[in-house]
């Protein structure tokens, strides 16, 4: 049997800016790169697919800080692994499929009480993420700020800043979610949506290729 291809793994480090971070359009470079967002919610991809180097990631997962994942893949859970790996380590696992239709509310409101669980339970970071870290972990991470009382259109901002590749495809999803949960009247949460497409529409990213160039990588 081959040996496998070693995985990217790329992390930065958390507590200072960097000014060697990879081009927005290398994406592959940015797949398993720890993103931080505000002060404790980090975006990224998933672990590595060969066991030896995920539980490389996992150690250098806890090094950054992070003491909770919030995990938004149907397709996979690392759960198992994760828990032999480091216990201490609290496991979210709100899996969906990435096929472009709209988020449920279930969806948001497991992923967020989560994520708001593991927040209040330690002082560390939480690591949101799905498989690229390109739709679903960053639109679970839109929920999140939303939550956590960030404005509709900063926390964007600050989500694309941070990890460039960051299409945040089902944020509209998010954002309605958010107005239905936070009691806004059908006026303003009409508003917010608008505004969020108009955000989206004027920030749009060529996903189709970040997501190739990680397959290609991968």
């Amino acid at each position: 049997m081959s040996t496998p291809t070693p995985a990217r793994i790329t992390t930065v480090d958390l507590h200072e800016a960097r000014d060697d971070l990879p081009s927005p359009s290398d994406a592959a470079d940015w797949h398993r790169r720890l993103c931080l967002v505000g002060d404790r919610i980090v975006l990224s991809g998933d672990l590595p697919a060969y066991e030896p180097e995920a539980r490389a990631a996992i150690v250098e997962w806890i090094r950054a800080g992070i003491t909770g994942i919030v995990d938004c893949r149907g397709e996979h859970s690392d759960q198992d692994l994760v828990a032999e790996v480091a216990r201490s380590l609290g496991y979210v696992h709100v899996g969906i499929d990435d096929d472009g239709g709209p988020r449920p509310d279930w969806w948001f409101d497991t992923g967020v009480d989560g994520a708001v669980d593991l927040l209040t339970g330690t002082s560390g970071r939480i690591l949101v993420h799905c498989h690229m870290g390109i739709n679903r972990g960053p639109s679970m991470a839109y929920a999140i700020l939303l939550w956590l009382g960030w404005h509709h259109l900063e926390a964007l901002d600050a989500i694309r800043a941070a990890r460039p590749i960051s299409a945040v495809l089902y944020a509209e999803d998010a954002v309605e979610w958010w107005a239905r949960r936070s009691a806004r009247s059908e006026t303003e949460a009409l508003r917010m949506r608008r505004e969020v497409r108009g955000w989206l529409n004027d920030h749009d990213i060529d996903a189709a290729t970040a997501i190739r160039q990680i397959r290609n990588a991968s």
